[in-house]
């Protein structure tokens, strides 16, 4: 176990960011965290990590709004996207989920102990990371990219994660597994499956793409496939 709290400082370190603290009452972001839950949550979870690349919990969006801008999402929604409005919002209620979001951002994750320079040589080589993700320009891209991991997960999340990576996957993150009419096995992310094709990054990171008629088989795989050997 202090392997896998040795791998997530280094994730921690290498994906830290500044979170910018807000000057609200405990009332303020009490009521803001239940707005949340009732508004928010159910699409963005209840920690606000379920949407990729924003993690609300963490102070994580697409872009680095203000809290003004932010209040104004919250009640108007972004146009031509999922995003939608919350007429039945009040601008207070709007304030004070704002509130409870950069509460959030800037809390400290306690249970992030380890020895990173420890996590960097188990990241890259007997933990064989690299072979499957990428951090900063580094490593593969058939598994997610972990260079914002820190941000987007809790230490506890993280270990759960390299314990057991099949509990909880993304759909973005699928493996999947095929044999050709030709008798070619291929395995890989799943990028798109429909009726009649399906796509993969391959085990090579090549783009591959199949027609479903020209299949003899197909099926979802463990997300460690490919590298099985997991750190012990």
């Amino acid at each position: 176990m202090g392997e896998y709290r040795t791998l997530i400082a280094l994730c921690l370190l290498l994906c830290s960011g500044t979170a910018l603290a807000q000057h609200a009452t405990g009332a303020d972001i009490f009521s803001g965290e239940q707005a949340f839950q009732n508004y928010c949550a159910n699409c963005h979870g209840r920690a606000g990590n379920q949407i990729a690349n924003v993690d609300l919990g963490h102070g994580v969006f697409r872009k680095p709004y203000t809290d003004a801008q932010l209040i104004d999402i919250l009640m108007k929604g972004i146009p031509g996207t999922p995003m939608p409005a919350t007429p039945n919002m009040v601008p207070a209620q709007a304030e004070q989920i704002v509130a409870y979001l950069r509460s959030r951002a800037v809390l400290k994750d306690v249970a992030a102990t380890g020895d990173a320079a420890r996590g960097r040589e188990l990241f890259a080589g007997k933990g064989q990371c690299l072979s499957c993700h990428r951090v900063a320009g580094e490593g593969a891209r058939q598994g997610p990219d972990l260079s914002r991991i820190g941000l987007l997960r809790t230490s506890e999340h993280l270990a759960d994660s390299l314990l057991e990576p099949d509990r909880e996957v993304q759909p973005a993150n699928r493996w999947y597994g095929l044999v050709t009419r030709t008798g070619e096995t291929v395995r890989g992310r799943l990028l798109n499956r429909d009726v009649f094709t399906v796509q993969l990054l391959d085990e090579k990171d090549q783009l591959r793409s199949f027609t479903r008629a020209g299949l003899r088989s197909e099926q979802f795989l463990p997300s460690h496939a490919l590298h099985p050997q997991h750190v012990q």
